[in-house]
C-alpha cells in the first residue's frame, strides 16, 4: 500500500471519528468546529496512528488521540487566521472561519476545539489507566501552550516589529515551538499509549518538524495559491525572515533533505515496521500543498 493510499485512508478514518465526537455540538459554534476540522492532510492524526501501530495500540484508542491533536491543530489555525494574527481569508481552499461566520464565532469555535481535545484525552475511553491519560493530557498542554506552540506564535508576532530580522538560530527555535511541538506530540502519543519510551520517535519528529516548516517556506515562495489552498508570498511581502530568505531556495531545500535523512535515521530501531513514517519524512518536503 502506497503512502498516499495510507494517508487517504487515515484521513477518512480520522474524519469519521471526529464527526462522531463533534456530533453533540450544535449552533453556529458547533458548525464552525466541524467546518474547521474538515479537509486538510490530517498529518498529525496520521502520525498518532502510525506510531501507535508500531506498538500494537488498539485502534480505537489511537483514533481518539488522533482526533485530539487534529482538534488542537484546527483551533490553532482558526486563531492564526484571525485579523489580530495573520488576517487570512483563505484556508484549505475555503473561506477562513471568521470569514465564513464572524470573529466571535471563530474565537469560540477555536476555544471549544482546544478544550475538546483535553476532554477526549481525559476520558477513560482513550485509555483505562488514568496515569496514561494524565501523561497524554500534560504533554499536549505543554506542546500547545505557553512553552510550546503559543510561545512560538508569540515570537513570530514579535519578530514582525523587531528592529532586526531574526537570525537562523532564532528562526529555528521559533519554528521548533510553533510548528514542531504539534508534530512532536502525536509521535510521543503513540508510545505513551503503549507505555513505551518515546525518545526515538520524538527525535524523528524534531527533524520532521523543521523539514515541514522549510517546505512551507518554500511553498510560500514557489507555490500556487489555488493548489496550496491559502495565500502565498505573504512572508516576502511582509519582509519576514524565513529559512528561505536567509538560506536561499537551493540551500533551504538541501537543509530540508538533510533533516529528512536525520528523521529517517532516528527510526532505525523499528526496522521495516516504520516504512510509512520514513516515507512521511520524504513526503513533507516533496508536497506541493
Amino acid at each position: 500500500m502506497t503512502l498516499r493510499v495510507k494517508l487517504d485512508a487515515a484521513r477518512e478514518e480520522i474524519g469519521t471519528a471526529a464527526a462522531d465526537l463533534l456530533s453533540p455540538f450544535g449552533g453556529p459554534v458547533g458548525d464552525a468546529m466541524r467546518y474547521a476540522t474538515e479537509g486538510g492532510k490530517r498529518l498529525r492524526g496520521f502520525l498518532v496512528l502510525e506510531t501507535a501501530r508500531l506498538f500494537d495500540v488498539p485502534r480505537d484508542r489511537a483514533l481518539r488521540a488522533a482526533v485530539a491533536i487534529e482538534a488542537v491543530h484546527a483551533y490553532s489555525l482558526i486563531h492564526d487566521d484571525l485579523p489580530c494574527m495573520d488576517d487570512d481569508d483563505l484556508r484549505r481552499g475555503r473561506p477562513t472561519v471568521h470569514r465564513q461566520w464572524d470573529e466571535a464565532t471563530a474565537v469560540l469555535a477555536g476555544d471549544a476545539l482546544q478544550t475538546l481535545a483535553f476532554e477526549i484525552l481525559s476520558d477513560s475511553a482513550t485509555h483505562p489507566d488514568a496515569t496514561i491519560r494524565a501523561e497524554l493530557t500534560l504533554t499536549l498542554a505543554r506542546a500547545a501552550g505557553a512553552s510550546g506552540m503559543v510561545r512560538g506564535q508569540a515570537l513570530d508576532i514579535a519578530a514582525e516589529s523587531a528592529d532586526a530580522p531574526l537570525t537562523l538560530s532564532e528562526i529555528t527555535e521559533l519554528q521548533r515551538l510553533k510548528t514542531g511541538r504539534l508534530l512532536e506530540w502525536p509521535c510521543r502519543a503513540g508510545a505513551v499509549l503503549a507505555e513505551r519510551d518515546p525518545t526515538p520517535l520524538v527525535d524523528y519528529a524534531a527533524a520532521l518538524g523543521l523539514a515541514f516548516q522549510i517546505a512551507d517556506d518554500l511553498l510560500d515562495v514557489e507555490g500556487d495559491a489555488a493548489r496550496v489552498g491559502k495565500a502565498v508570498g505573504k512572508d516576502a511581502g511582509a519582509g519576514k525572515a524565513t529559512f528561505v530568505s536567509l538560506l536561499g531556495v537551493a540551500a533551504a531545500r538541501e537543509r530540508a533533505e538533510t533533516l529528512v535523512a536525520e528523521a529517517q535515521a532516528a527510526l532505525s530501531l523499528f526496522g521495516a515496521e516504520a516504512a510509512s513514517l520514513r516515507s512521511v519524512a520524504h513526503y513533507v518536503v516533496a508536497r506541493d500543498r
